[in-house]
């Protein structure tokens, strides 16, 4: 029996079937030197390691539970050890070392030589091992996690720059947190493939990426319906990035109601032979602004979203298996959403896989809190550059329908840097994916936008009314002195809510043993829980009932450690009557 955690292949976009999980046990050490060193300075001797004196579990961070470490403490560098076994049937192949997420910047050595590194906290990344490892024999793979969430220099989301958690910030991820792999695949092998539908001609366009190009080598595809007939198929010449169209007949639509998806079989032949073959999926689905609305399938949707931050109580950033990714969505459908934010944390693949096969709306969002976005140098760099990885690898999936680059920005110590992450950020994303709106910073400040979002916490119903209310035609905005002028977008109050319910510590507004602030929520809390069901309902009327709205996200999914304002509590178990829950989040307004 494999007890592997987190066994499932971790890309279920790009599925081959012979690849090597590489979680479970290893070793580690914590180093508690600066995590940067001078130009004089060489590597620490830990990259010539041959294992470490303390086990962890592989792919949970060593603050959490799941890790067997539970650590803590800041961690500005963590050395990670295993023996690396290459078996033989490797030869002659392209080795590649597969890391789903490490936090934040990596550097791999095989047998003391470094192979390889990466920056960036919430992406995947390949090492090409091919140099330097030996098919039948065995190294010593190291890798070497640094980050500092103190400078400002990275983007972290919620992670607590602070030893403790407080409010809305929560116990770090450091290091190794999403699955390792292994696989070795012919030299000329696929390397991605983009896809892109038109639902009005019946079309899919994928663009494949190869790792080198042959001559006499073929592309192909097969595209089966969830019946399992095959419904199109398409060959080609492989030419690197030149995209490949096949009609789809009888075409069925992906949406929330009706999420239909289709397998797709990719294959790599020279000469006639197959040397490669890829599964993956798709959904057939169109999204777009028309006027102040927005449009999926061309029918336009109202948007009931909620907050997710994506942690859990034993292993912060990394959920602890494949069904809990899937429980989650269950539970927001459960509760009445019909999509989310997916907060302050870009969520794993097989999130996103279990959103496509639901039928989930998801917005798209990085960590960009921590990061000090007035600023042009290193941290916009390290910024964008991760931002461009998190919609190369998401950008196939359907069920997401936006991009949310940025999350309230408002200071103003560098008003050129700000309006500039802003616009470059914008840019980012119809670079590689156009076919989706995009709000360049969820609530305050926008400066060039498709969407118009706006945050806003008050707990009395009535106060929330006169906020919103039109004055002189014109909608809320939270920093109107600082931005762009609103030009009619589709406008969404994606945060609102945060009541907090908590019955140990309801009474309590800043309930404190030492310096933990145990109990926090937005606002006063209610003194009764029939009090929260009427004040839910009142503050979700008022935004249904905003004639210029077109959707909501409410705050939050989940508790979070110390932030107690979920509608379910930290470890999913309910908080309240969900039939209530489900009867005000499943409102629409007319005309939906």
């Amino acid at each position: 029996m494999n007890t592997l955690p987190k066994n499932e292949h971790p890309t279920p976009q790009f599925m081959r079937t012979d690849w090597i999980n590489l979680n479970g046990e290893w070793t580690y050490t914590i180093n508690m030197r600066p995590p940067y060193f001078s130009d004089k300075q060489s590597y620490n001797q830990e990259e010539k390691s041959k294992g470490f004196d303390k086990t962890i579990l592989v792919p949970f961070a060593p603050e959490s539970e799941l890790s067997t470490v539970a650590y803590k403490d800041l961690i500005f560098s963590i050395f990670y050890h295993r023996t690396l076994e290459i078996p033989r049937s490797f030869a002659n192949k392209k080795i590649l070392l597969h890391f789903g997420a490490v936090f934040y910047h990596s550097d791999i050595f095989i047998d003391g030589r470094q192979v390889g590194f990466h920056d960036g906290g919430s992406t995947p990344f390949t090492i090409d091992l091919t140099a330097y490892v030996t098919p039948g024999k065995s190294s010593d793979l190291v890798v070497k996690a640094t980050s500092n969430l103190q400078d400002g220099s990275i983007p972290s989301g919620k992670q607590s720059s602070f030893l403790q958690s407080y409010k809305c910030f929560y116990t770090r991820t450091t290091g190794i947190w999403q699955t390792v792999w292994m696989e070795a695949v012919d030299p000329h092998a696929l390397a991605d493939v983009q896809m892109a539908c038109d639902i009005d001609a019946k079309q899919l366009s994928l663009t494949p990426r190869f790792h080198a190009v042959a001559e006499n080598m073929r592309f192909s595809c097969k595209v089966i319906a969830a019946d399992g007939t095959q419904v199109a198929s398409c060959q080609g010449n492989a030419k690197e990035g030149a995209p490949i169209t096949l009609a789809i007949p009888g075409m069925k639509l992906w949406d929330y109601e009706s999420p239909y998806l289709y397998t797709l079989q990719f294959a790599v032949l020279i000469d006639g032979v197959e040397i490669d073959r890829v599964s993956s999926y798709m959904g057939m689905r169109h999204v777009a602004i028309k006027g102040n609305h927005v449009y999926l399938n061309h029918k336009k949707i109202y948007q009931r979203l909620v907050l997710d931050q994506g942690y859990y109580p034993q292993s912060q950033w990394t959920s602890p298996d494949d069904a809990t990714l899937k429980h989650d969505i269950l539970l927001a459908k459960a509760a009445g959403f019909n999509g989310a934010r997916l907060h302050q944390k870009v969520f794993e693949p097989r999130y996103l896989y279990w959103a496509d096969a639901l039928g989930y709306l998801c917005w798209g969002e990085s960590p960009s809190w921590g990061l000090e976005y007035n600023e042009e140098g290193l941290p916009a760099r390290n910024f964008l550059s991760e931002w461009a990885e998190i919609l190369q690898r998401d950008r196939n999936h359907p069920s997401i329908i936006t991009w949310t680059p940025l999350n309230e920005t408002f200071r103003f110590t560098n008003p050129h840097a700000h309006r500039r992450l802003h616009r470059d950020a914008y840019n980012l994303c119809k670079m590689l994916d156009a076919s989706r709106p995009v709000n360049d910073s969820s609530g305050y400040v926008h400066f060039v936008t498709d969407l118009w979002t706006v945050h806003a916490y008050d707990q009395d119903p009535a106060k929330l009314a006169a906020k919103f209310a039109l004055k002189d035609g014109k909608p809320f905005r939270n920093f109107p002195a600082f931005e762009s002028e609103y030009a009619g977008q589709p406008y969404l109050v994606d945060e609102y809510g945060g009541i907090k319910w908590d019955p140990a510590t309801q009474l309590d507004q800043e309930l404190v043993v030492g310096q933990n602030l145990v109990s926090w929520g937005y606002g006063e809390s209610p003194k009764s829980l029939e009090e929260f069901y009427a004040r839910l309902e009142a503050l979700t009327d008022v935004v249904l009932a905003l004639d210029h709205a077109c959707g909501y996200c409410y705050t939050q999914l989940t508790d979070v450690e110390q932030e107690k304002n979920g509608i379910y509590y930290y470890n999913r178990e309910p908080k309240f009557d969900l039939e209530r829950i489900n009867r005000i989040f499943s409102k629409v307004p007319g005309g939906y």
